[in-house]
């Protein structure tokens, strides 16, 4: 059976471009349909692009990844994903980032121990980093909430709005309120989403309330 060469992509987000890991490709020869891509954490391995590439391979294939933190991020997983890959598939695997990881060459005893040592290391500066991110984003999002800062996305209101859309509110409420238009429909005109057109129109309905 012809041996295979694949490369695997993950990024963090869907929001994070992979044109720099897809860069790598061109000089390496990989078909296009043999390159697998992620868009999700790096705390397990329960990504889809991942576990189909896991299917695909088979003894003598290898598989290149950019570096160990685009593998994963949790020590223990990586190495028990590189394990079953290159000892149960009896897969190679190439980390272009760290030429030392690479189970095509120094198959005797000794590159295999500076293989293995290398991996757990990176592994645990890979998943120690992760930690760190988190720990950064839980104590900002603590400090933001202890000095009244608002998270997310900003709420908004009737005094929120263009004129255009408060022009077009006037001019539709009562038609709407007649049951000529649906809300749906209004609240596509107003370009808003259904929880915040209900929303706006409580408001606007207080005023004109309070103007009589």
């Amino acid at each position: 059976m012809e041996k295979k060469t694949f490369y695997y992509i993950r990024v963090s987000s869907k929001d994070q471009n992979e044109a720099r890991q897809l860069a790598e490709i061109k000089g390496l020869g990989i078909n296009e349909r043999d390159v697998f891509i992620d868009k999700e954490s790096g705390k397990d391995f329960n990504r889809t692009g991942y576990q189909t590439l896991k299917k695909c391979l088979r003894e003598g294939d290898l598989l290149y990844v950019k570096s160990i933190d685009r593998f994963g991020r949790n020590s223990k997983e990586i190495k028990r994903e590189w394990e079953e890959i290159t000892q149960s598939i009896k897969a190679d695997i190439k980390v272009l980032d760290m030429p030392l990881l690479d189970t095509t060459q120094h198959k005797d005893i000794l590159g295999t121990f500076v293989n293995d040592l290398v991996l757990q290391v990176l592994a645990f500066v890979s998943e120690r980093e992760r930690e760190t991110i988190l720990l950064r984003q839980s104590e900002g999002i603590a400090i933001a909430k202890a000095e009244g800062k608002h998270l997310g996305r900003p709420s908004i209101s009737l005094n929120s709005l263009s004129q255009s859309q408060l022009q077009t509110l006037s001019e539709k409420y009562a038609v709407w309120k007649a049951r000529e238009i649906t809300g749906t429909y209004f609240a596509d005109l107003l370009k808003l989403k259904k929880n915040t057109f209900y929303k706006i129109i409580k408001e606007f309905e207080g005023i004109e309330r309070n103007k009589k």
